[in-house]
């Protein structure tokens, strides 16, 4: 009756779209996440509410449902759990150990530069103010300092002055996932721009996407775009490097793989073993998109070549604030704001409630170049207002 039945632990907006593209070939999809109604179970046959880190929770979920592949869609997973489930038989997307080495920025990190000896920043972790003002000293300000584990650039911070350091540290403490108090404090890099590079691990070998840019803001993505001009010698460093980490890390699917772009320098920043938020711009900008491309590569199915459409940009809309009762206005304003030939598209995610600075929605938009595109985004993102119910 099924192609396959997917677990996902963790069903947000990626998830969504992941999940709108399995069952598009004929997926079974279960949807897992800490609460109910998130985005990606609303287009599930079935869904389960549980922490992530609760490993028996997430052991009974997996029995329940005997899932043919299991993929992590967020960080914060008891991957001691995902690692015994995959001892046992089950499959975890793209493997345990890439799960288990990405959760944390520490293990990644020191995997890509010292394992594999990838070009990163100067870096030192810490498990105290003291011990992260001692390594700020020590690498230099400015510098930046955020948590091993968060999402979403939660918790980051650039600290300029040594008194900014210690509030750094415990701004990132109270917005880390899971129960370490340990921080990254990095060499803060003068780079000409930040790059995503989607590279897809598939069974007849290593496939890359025309190169993602992206603009951050409070340690979070708010436009992408593609295909980012970088330097040639630059984009051959940065496909050599992912590839590198790929294949280390094992497994099929795809990976969102950050870097900092300075001068013919690609420096490597982040790895998420999973579609990447800044790929939200592959809906509208290539074919197939990250989500079509995750899919194939978990299913063994052949990969068409990836053609770039056309320049593309993608912009967020945020809420400002927690609520759970608020509406969506001026969608029509928004996808006006397309043009022959460069067409406007929206996404909006149906989260249940409102959080400041939560993402809700996100624009996409093609034009005659990446600048442009990014500018109409933007505009159309201006346009969707969210209205608080009684407010």
């Amino acid at each position: 009756m099924y192609l396959a039945t997917l677990m996902l632990l963790g069903s947000g907006e990626l998830g969504r779209e992941f999940g709108i593209a399995a069952k598009r070939l004929g997926c079974r999809l279960i949807a897992c996440d800490r609460y109910a109604g998130a985005p990606a179970m609303q287009i599930a046959d079935a869904s389960e509410v549980f922490a992530m880190l609760d490993g028996a929770a997430l052991r009974a979920a997996v029995e329940k449902h005997k899932p043919d592949f299991i993929i992590p869609e967020i960080e914060a997973i008891d991957t001691a759990t995902l690692a015994q489930l995959e001892g046992e038989g089950w499959r975890v997307v793209p493997s345990a150990k890439a799960v288990q080495l990405t959760m944390n920025r520490d293990g990644i990190r020191d995997f890509a530069a010292r394992e594999l000896g990838l070009v990163t920043s100067k870096y030192r972790f810490s498990e105290s103010r003291d011990e992260a003002i001692a390594a700020a000293e020590e690498i230099g300000l400015p510098c930046v300092i955020k948590p091993v584990m968060s999402s979403s650039g939660k918790g980051q911070t650039v600290a300029k002055t040594a008194q900014d350091v210690g509030k750094a540290y415990g701004y990132a403490v109270a917005n880390m996932r899971g129960d370490r108090p340990r921080v990254i404090v990095e060499e803060f890099v003068e780079f000409d721009s930040e790059i995503t590079l989607l590279t897809i691990a598939t069974k007849d070998g290593i496939l890359f996407c025309p190169p993602i840019g992206h603009r951050q803001e409070a340690g979070d993505y708010r436009e992408s775009w593609q295909p980012a001009g970088i330097p040639r010698e630059a984009l051959h460093s940065a496909r050599h490097q992912s590839r590198k980490v790929v294949e280390a890390l094992g497994g099929h699917g795809i990976f969102g793989v950050e870097f900092f772009v300075r001068g013919d320098q690609a420096i490597f920043s982040e790895l998420s073993p999973r579609p990447h938020d800044t790929g939200m711009v592959t809906l509208i900008s290539q074919a197939p998109n990250e989500f079509e491309l995750h899919l194939r590569a978990i299913l063994g199915l052949p990969i068409p070549s990836i053609e770039l459409i056309g320049p593309s940009a993608s912009a967020v809309i945020l809420a400002d604030r927690e609520s759970d009762s608020f509406h969506y206005e001026g969608v029509e304003e928004a996808l006006a704001v397309g043009a022959p030939g460069s067409p406007v598209d929206l996404r909006i995610f149906a989260k249940p409630n409102t959080l400041k600075n939560r993402r809700m929605g996100v624009t996409l938009a093609r034009a005659e170049s990446a600048e442009s595109a990014v500018a109409r985004a933007v505009a159309a993102a201006g346009r969707v207002r969210i209205r608080y119910d009684g407010k």
